[in-house]
């Protein structure tokens, strides 16, 4: 039996159930079998390993719990981000959340997805810390028990879980863990590098609203916040609504000389921004710009909203612009180009 596990059960289970909790790669509920395997067997507690595991869940979740609460929106657009439907996975939550209040919170352990994202939901809602800190401590030992209960079951199989979960463990730890490291850091260089490669594309916007007004051909991109709902949108008169995921692999995109895009997104640090324009100029695209401080630099002085997007063929075809595929849906009919 691997000495490891034999010896620091409690901090593992604590530490890798708050890391799951946290959205990290942490195989928990491995540690949580093994863990009731070894109570079987009278080497730990149950009720030890359930306290432990509850804290680690309790710590996590009030971690995402305050984030929803202080940053609300920006939470959900980070926890949805790898979703393959980023709008829906938000819209899924909001709905379950919203049918069931916290009561999701008894169950949401055991739902891939809704288990991260109901912590900031609730912080968002205004709910109580104390009320949502009893709600979750309900899942958590719900959840907890149920895989911890599992592995009592099967205490008489201890040394052969036991070892397999640290052979496991210790292979997730050199095949993922340090690599991902590794990852991380070279993705955040790369990161640093574009932001400081485009930092001579900003546009200020008192520049931006200066060329509008005198009638300059530019092109306004509003690129998707997927994190909001589209009735509650406000955007820059003018601009066309489109999601940078798209947007960034189009394949063909043609701008005639003398016209210039201008991207902007929610964020002030223009991360979406930085990353669809950095795309653009792999493709050829030089003529483009990024909104300095995004939307909420336009709005901080006080320069024009509206809650209506341009239509985007036709505005496309004002411009001259062509993409392929487009960032948008089906071309309507009445600007649809005529066939030959």
């Amino acid at each position: 039996m691997s000495f490891y596990l034999l010896h620091t059960t409690y901090p593992i289970l604590f530490l890798s159930v708050f890391a799951r909790q946290l959205c990290l790669p942490v195989p928990a509920v491995l540690f949580l079998l093994a863990g009731g395997a070894l109570a079987g067997v009278g080497r730990l507690s149950f009720i030890g390993i359930l306290l432990v595991a509850v804290l680690g869940c309790l710590l996590g979740d009030l971690v995402w719990f305050e984030a929803g609460r202080l940053r609300g929106k920006r939470v959900l657009r980070l926890l949805c981000a790898l979703a393959s439907d980023p709008s829906y996975c938000i819209r899924r939550s909001r709905e379950a959340f919203t049918q069931n209040g916290l009561r999701v919170l008894l169950i949401a352990k055991f739902v891939p997805g809704l288990d991260g994202i109901t912590p900031p939901l609730a912080g968002m809602s205004g709910t109580r810390r104390m009320v949502f800190l009893l709600y979750d401590a309900g899942g958590s030992a719900f959840w907890a028990g149920a895989y911890t209960g599992a592995g009592f079951l099967f205490a008489a199989e201890l040394d052969k879980m036991a070892r397999y979960t640290s052979i496991f463990a210790d292979t997730l730890i050199l095949v993922l863990g340090v690599p991902l490291l590794f990852f991380l850091v070279w993705r955040l260089m790369q990161l640093a590098k574009m932001i400081r490669l485009l930092r001579p594309l900003h546009i200020a916007p008192e520049a931006l609203k200066a060329r509008l007004d005198a009638g300059e051909k530019i092109g306004l991109i509003d690129l998707l916040r997927f994190e909001d709902d589209p009735q509650d949108s406000i955007a820059i008169p003018g601009a066309m609504r489109a999601d940078p995921g798209k947007m960034r692999h189009n394949t063909r995109i043609i701008i005639p000389e003398g016209i210039d895009l201008v991207l902007y997104c929610e964020s002030q640090n223009c991360f979406v921004s930085a990353r669809v324009a950095a795309a653009m100029r792999k493709k050829g695209i030089r003529r483009i710009h990024v909104l300095e401080g995004g939307l909420a630099a336009w709005k901080a002085k006080g320069f024009p909203l509206g809650s209506e997007f341009a239509e985007p063929y036709a505005e496309m075809k004002r411009l001259g612009i062509e993409m392929f595929p487009p960032p948008w849906g089906p071309a309507p009919a009445e600007v649809a180009p005529a066939s030959s």
